[in-house]
């Protein structure tokens, strides 16, 4: 068993050994730009209640970054919806997550696309 899975849309996949750029959440926003050419930036949740790589990740798209873009460190289920809106293609999580948060809670977040939160309130 993998120490480490992806989250993806479609579930759980084996960590795929990828050496990503990795971002510190107090990464300079100014500095993005520099990254626009590297193939997989991982940005970095050092706690569930560290939103600053949220942030980055918008930023990242709006500059135009077409790679891929992982998020890595303290992450769960609940959060994988705002992660994937923001511009994240997937979540790195640690196998004791996986272990408490099985594949089938993440997959309920995956309608990240349909999901819009001013429709439901305006009812």
């Amino acid at each position: 068993m993998s120490d480490f899975f992806l989250v993806r849309d479609d579930g759980f996949h084996p960590d795929d050994g990828a050496e990503p750029v990795s971002l510190a959440p107090d990464t300079d926003p100014a500095s993005l730009g520099d990254y626009l050419d590297h193939e997989l930036i991982a940005i970095e949740f050092p706690a569930m209640t560290d939103g600053r790589g949220f942030s980055l990740a918008r930023i990242l798209r709006e500059k135009g970054y077409k790679g891929r873009l992982r998020a890595v460190g303290g992450l769960i289920s609940d959060q994988y919806a705002m992660a994937r809106r923001v511009g994240f293609d997937e979540v790195r999580i640690p196998a004791a997550l996986a272990a408490r948060q099985p594949q089938e809670q993440w997959l309920y977040r995956a309608d990240w696309q349909d999901w819009d939160h001013r429709s439901r309130l305006a009812g």
